[in-house]
């Protein structure tokens, strides 16, 4: 049992730093203006603290045992082979749509298919799917499931030659090339100017050039090793679906699963916490750029870079791309910051085991981030998907009877949205706070010493939690 002296430092820590999200007007964010809130800002910034305090609390004093460290699967059904391999000529069916819609639809992002299913469905829909439904999209990718076929149809016809991969994943890369995925579609998102980075043509030869890449990396490497660690998306969509109910075993069984209970194993190679933290920052540069800070300072920032020589788009993109690194940098240094508190109340273990060790915890964080900022992109334009859908070219078509479909934004309030957005912060981080003092129960001696370890970890989802209530509050003021 905590004593009240013991509880002090964490409170009081947590209660500081929720100082930090004190904004005045708040907006959501994403295609919203702004919202007419019913209690103001800062009132949410001091309860979504007071609430991670009362979960630390809650969970030192009632979460005496490790409960997440195994997943306790319970049988449901066999998935068919049939939908199995269903599911992966629809994944090339799509990508083929992606295809033709960029390369002979029009131009115009708004009316082609490509923008909206790429920067919507794919990059922020899927997340969520993945959350809701397991790890569906291993049965999408195109590239997997194009692989696995030239691999079973070369197996029967030269079994010797294609019994393994010719080379062996490098070990010592590990999860790297996922970061430089993840971070160089933000980029593109987020930074990339000339040409237009919404051109329906540029993300089909982007799209056909990744699509390119991974197979060449999959006849190399072997399927399962590269699309593990090499596929950005297939690894990104696969750390978060191990936070689903729902899992599916090598045979084909679908289990239920406690919430959660799928991070602890995940293995944790060179690059995994470097993943995490990229999807974190680069999420919350997004909502960075978009907020009265980033606009005051910017234009310093790029004749900083014009008198280095560089020309007006050129200095903007370097400008733009410092400030996505730099957040991907304050993300991972402030992990870092909380690996170092636990370090110190105890030298059972080193500082590079305890960052493998806590690792998973981020993983709510970072789905709390993407949800809570794309939340109103994905519910309104996301409509858009059933108009694009039946006329992918944009040349009036209606295959489907439904491109006459618009937009409902009276489907959800503004004040909805931003009650679904802190939701998703607060829940995402303790999540990862449930999941911290999980694994500090299984691998300190006692008790007490599991808690004290937790302290900082605490300090680090609060700071979490208030830096991104800031970022949602601060865009467009």
């Amino acid at each position: 049992m905590l004593t009240s002296r013991r509880l002090l430092p964490p409170v009081l820590g947590g209660l500081s730093i929720a100082a930090l999200a004190f904004p005045e007007g708040a907006s959501a964010h994403g295609i919203v203006g702004k919202a007419d809130l019913p209690i103001p800002v800062w009132l949410f910034s001091w309860a979504a603290a007071i609430v991670l305090v009362v979960s630390f609390v809650a969970l030192s004093t009632l979460w005496r045992t490790p409960q997440l460290q195994s997943e306790h699967r319970k049988r449901l059904f066999v998935m068919s082979a049939v939908l199995a391999h269903l599911a992966g000529l629809v994944g090339l069916a799509l990508f083929a749509l992606v295809l033709y819609s960029g390369f002979d639809g029009t131009q115009e992002w708004s009316v082609n298919f490509d923008p909206t299913f790429i920067y919507v469905i794919f990059w922020v829909g899927l997340p969520l799917a993945s959350v809701i439904f397991g790890d569906i999209f291993r049965a999408l990718a195109p590239w997997r499931t194009l692989a696995r076929l030239v691999r079973w149809g070369g197996r029967k016809a030269a079994p010797r030659t294609f019994a393994k991969a010719p080379l062996r994943y490098p070990e010592r890369l590990g999860m790297w090339p996922s970061v430089a995925v993840i971070v160089g579609f933000a980029w593109m998102e987020l930074v990339y100017i000339f040409p237009d980075r919404d051109q329906p043509s540029t993300l089909a030869a982007l799209s056909l050039a990744y699509f390119l890449a991974m197979l060449a990396g999959m006849a190399l490497f072997g399927v399962d090793d590269w699309s593990e660690q090499a596929d950005g998306f297939s690894a990104y969509f696969n750390l978060l679906s191990r936070m689903s109910a729902l899992c599916q075993d090598e045979h084909g069984v679908v289990c239920l699963r406690r919430p959660l209970s799928g991070l602890p194993d995940i293995q944790v190679r060179a690059g995994t916490i470097g993943l995490v933290c990229a999807v974190i920052g680069t999420t919350t540069f997004d909502g960075l750029s978009n907020g009265g800070i980033w606009r005051t300072n910017e234009p310093s920032l790029q004749s900083l870079a014009a008198d280095l020589g560089f020309n007006q788009t050129p200095a903007l993109e370097l400008t733009y791309s410092l400030g996505l690194v730099l957040c991907v940098l304050l993300v991972a240094g402030i992990y870092r910051l909380g690996i170092i508190g636990v370090h110190s109340v105890s030298t059972r273990f080193d500082m590079p085991q305890l960052s493998r060790t806590f690792a998973h915890t981020l993983v709510p964080i970072g789905f709390a981030y993407v949800l809570a900022h794309y939340f109103s992109l994905l519910i309104w334009q996301g409509q858009a998907i059933a108009s694009l859908a039946s006329d992918p070219l944009g040349n009036g078509a209606n295959y489907l009877g439904t491109s006459t479909y618009t937009i409902d934004y009276t489907v959800v309030s503004y004040a909805a949205i931003w009650y679904v957005q802190v939701a998703a912060l607060i829940g995402g981080h303790v999540g990862g706070l449930a999941l911290a003092h999980d694994r500090a129960l299984s691998i300190y001696p006692n008790q007490e010493q599991a808690i004290r370890s937790q302290y900082w970890m605490l300090a680090v989802m609060v700071a979490f939690t208030s830096f991104g209530l800031w970022l949602l509050s601060a865009v467009g003021t």
